[in-house]
């Protein structure tokens, strides 16, 4: 006779015992927390930069006063002219021709007046022998003083036709370096038509532009800062006595603009045109831009963001607008500011692989 044993089986576990051991099991693979960094504000250094261009303090846009073709063209951007030296040339002949007529003429009104000279002598001597009136020796002398008076009304138009003739030849004003040239040989020269612009390379400033609310807190006393990145990034420091302020404030942005002369230091390698920064005290904590690691950017063709922590610890991708790179930090790791889409105290991850895989 077969007997039949039956065994019990063991009792189910709940659904929340077996998700509690599997979350036991996996704990370890997710509690490695994501590589970050708290986003704060540079520290306070006191300044604030306003964007600034470079200018010739002596800056010419040289015109000829008389019309003409141009014929002659004897200088060419990046010319370094003297004081006097012949620019350009337009056609003369019509001007020299005319200045020809007025030089024929002087010589025929002199022959005149030397042939009334010798009348008046020859009248003055008759008179004294009485053989004429004094009223014909009255005409002698007038015909001789209107013969003297044409040839110096002569002379003059002479000596203006003359000068005519040298405003066809355009000089340097003064020793500079040519900027441009917008005219070509053939042509036409009008009176207050630019021929070319000339500037004084040994006097150059910078002209800056800032909030007015900015320019009317600085003090009287104290210093600025002068930069040029094209130059370096190094920057020269000037006295405040050295910063001339424009007394007009522009209507539509509020701003005001600063002047200073460039120190002897800058005059031989800036040029004009520039850009330049002047750097101000007075810096606004609350707007100056936070800065993240260049390692902490997300690029994905043309989104540029940073993966922000939110308050459960989970990565988030936002965009952002980056500014200019900044000199590595002292653990050696190049930094970058951000301009918008980040705030001071906000969380970032700084390995944004392992943030994607996250999400």
């Amino acid at each position: 006779m077969l007997h039949t044993f039956s065994f019990p089986h063991p009792p189910a576990l709940p659904a929340w015992a077996l998700a509690a051991c599997l979350a036991t099991a996996v704990a370890p693979a997710l509690a490695a927390p994501l590589a970050s960094e708290v986003v704060s504000a540079p520290a306070a250094t006191g300044w604030s930069s306003a964007d600034a261009v470079v200018e010739a303090v002596r800056d010419t846009a040289v015109a000829a006063q008389v019309a003409g073709a141009v014929v002659q063209l004897r200088v060419q951007v990046g010319d370094k002219v003297q004081a006097g030296q012949e620019l350009l040339r337009l056609d003369a002949q019509a001007a020299q021709q005319t200045a020809a007529a007025s030089s024929a003429q002087v010589q025929a009104a002199r022959s005149q007046a030397q042939l009334a000279v010798q009348e008046l002598a020859r009248q003055r001597q008759l008179l004294a022998k009485n053989y004429i009136s004094q009223a014909a020796f009255d005409r002698a002398q007038a015909q001789h003083d209107a013969a003297q008076a044409e040839v110096r009304a002569l002379q003059a138009q002479a000596g203006a036709a003359s000068a005519q003739t040298q405003f066809y030849v355009v000089r340097a004003p003064y020793a500079g370096v040519v900027s441009e040239v917008p005219v070509a040989l053939g042509d036409m020269a009008t009176p207050g038509r630019t021929l070319l612009r000339l500037y004084d390379p040994r006097a150059l400033r910078i002209t800056a532009t800032a909030a007015q609310s900015q320019v009317l807190a600085l003090p009287a006393q104290g210093s600025v800062a002068l930069e040029i990145p094209g130059l370096g990034s190094t920057r020269v420091p000037l006295d405040m006595a050295q910063l001339e302020r424009l007394p007009t404030v522009d209507a539509r942005s509020h701003t005001m603009q600063l002047r200073a002369h460039l120190p002897a230091a800058l005059q031989a390698q800036a040029r004009p045109g520039m850009f330049a920064r002047l750097w101000l005290p007075g810096a606004d904590k609350a707007q100056a831009p936070v800065s993240v690691p260049q390692s902490a950017i997300w690029r994905r063709a043309e989104m540029t963001g940073l993966f922000v922590l939110d308050a459960q610890d989970q990565p988030r991708l936002r965009q952002v607008r980056l500014g200019r790179a900044l000199p590595a930090a002292a653990d050696g790791a190049a930094r970058v500011e951000v301009l918008s889409g980040l705030r001071s105290g906000e969380r970032i991850a700084t390995d944004p692989q392992a943030a994607a895989q996250v999400q």
